[in-house]
């Protein structure tokens, strides 16, 4: 992990006492941070966080007078890009507030404590989760802000001319990633010519909601995956948390295949374990995408699809929450693209369409 150049100054917002002291608590004991102020609420928030200008703040969902979603939306509008990370309960009402909660502009979430009578697991708990997203977030904060030159990378090997129409599209993403797949999903049409199948690193029922809400905001079918559900193009099929999925061959075309094997790149779903199964059953007709997100899952499944003739776009650093996975594809050499998150919608759109005709619109071997 990075180490930031100088201690990183957090504000920790939560109305429990409890869950403030705790926080604060792990927090302080990495020399790394700073915990410069704590709030109650989410009123008391915005004026600590204007008078001591942190680098991070976390923020507690439920609490009276001014609640997380609307303390983050006010946020917003003075500190665009300060990393705002939730506690989030596993709960159906804390998904969904959660994802209301990135919606709004959070900048990603962990896990709140469930048993804070069990001290030495809830510090475990968010010193596990809570302090690598700091550092990520901060890190990525701060080379924006420096206008640091790019990472450098290896070359991308050239490819022949395509013969072959794509015949699916693959996604895979982490932080950021539901507002990211909001943009590119909602960028592409109802009769998109090929099946899309996403992994978002999220635990499970947060998958199911995420999914219901890309399929508000999008013109295409957006299912949570079940296992044995066909590939059918213009619809797409999210990867349900706490599973893998991958993909088998069926006389009709091609299914999901979930599975329980053990998490990959501490991953369960893993983009690697789509990628892979993307590449063995379409080859060269393979597109995958790597959206905001940390850590490297997905670098070496991108791997896969290219050698196996398939194509992989990366979202670029500027417009990424945390260039982890699509910076770890693209200094490995493994894009053929990297883009901007606005332009790739209508990138993928064009790459999709642009050999393929009417004869050849669902999944042929």
């Amino acid at each position: 992990m990075n180490r930031p150049p100088h201690r990183i100054r957090v504000v920790v917002v939560d109305d429990s006492v409890v869950i403030r002291r705790l926080v604060k608590d792990v927090l302080a004991d990495d020399p790394n941070i700073d915990v410069v102020g704590v709030a109650e609420n989410g009123e008391v928030a915005l004026t600590k966080i204007a008078e001591l200008k942190p680098d991070a703040v976390t923020m507690d969902i439920e609490m009276p007078k001014m609640n997380g979603i609307e303390c983050v939306r006010a946020l917003r509008k003075t500190h665009p890009r300060l990393p705002v990370v939730m506690f989030s309960t596993l709960t159906e009402r804390g998904a969904a507030s959660t994802l209301d909660a990135l919606a709004a502009g959070a900048s990603d979430y962990v896990t709140k404590p469930a048993n804070v009578g069990s001290v030495a697991e809830s510090r475990q708990n968010i010193r596990d989760q809570l302090i690598p997203k700091l550092m990520a977030l901060t890190a990525a904060r701060r080379l924006v802000s420096s206008n640091a030159p790019p990472a450098p990378r290896l070359p991308v090997t050239p490819r022949a001319p395509r013969a072959n129409p794509f015949g699916v599209l693959a996604i895979g993403c982490s932080t950021g990633g539901p507002d990211a797949l909001a943009v590119v999903l909602g960028g592409l049409p109802r009769d998109l010519a090929v099946p899309v199948v996403v992994v978002q690193h999220m635990p499970p029922l947060f998958t199911r909601m995420l999914a219901q809400r890309l399929d508000t905001g999008s013109e295409l079918t957006v299912r949570e995956a079940e296992d044995g559900a066909a590939l059918l193009p213009g619809h797409v099929l999210v990867a349900p948390g706490g599973r893998h999925l991958a993909l088998r061959r069926t006389a009709a075309g091609a299914a999901v295949q979930l599975n329980d094997d053990p998490p990959e790149n501490f991953c369960r779903p893993a983009v690697d374990v789509m990628f892979r199964s993307v590449a063995a059953l379409y080859r060269d007709r393979s597109l995958a995408v790597v959206l905001t997100g940390m850590g490297r899952d997905g670098a070496l499944g991108a791997k896969a699809v290219r050698d196996a003739g398939g194509e992989v776009f990366a979202q670029d650093e500027l417009s990424s929450v945390v260039w982890g996975m699509p910076g770890a594809v693209v200094a490995a050499g493994q894009a053929d693209r990297v883009l901007p998150l606005a332009a790739i919608a209508g990138e993928l759109l064009q790459t999709v369409t642009r050999r393929r005709t009417p004869a050849r619109t669902g999944a042929s071997w």
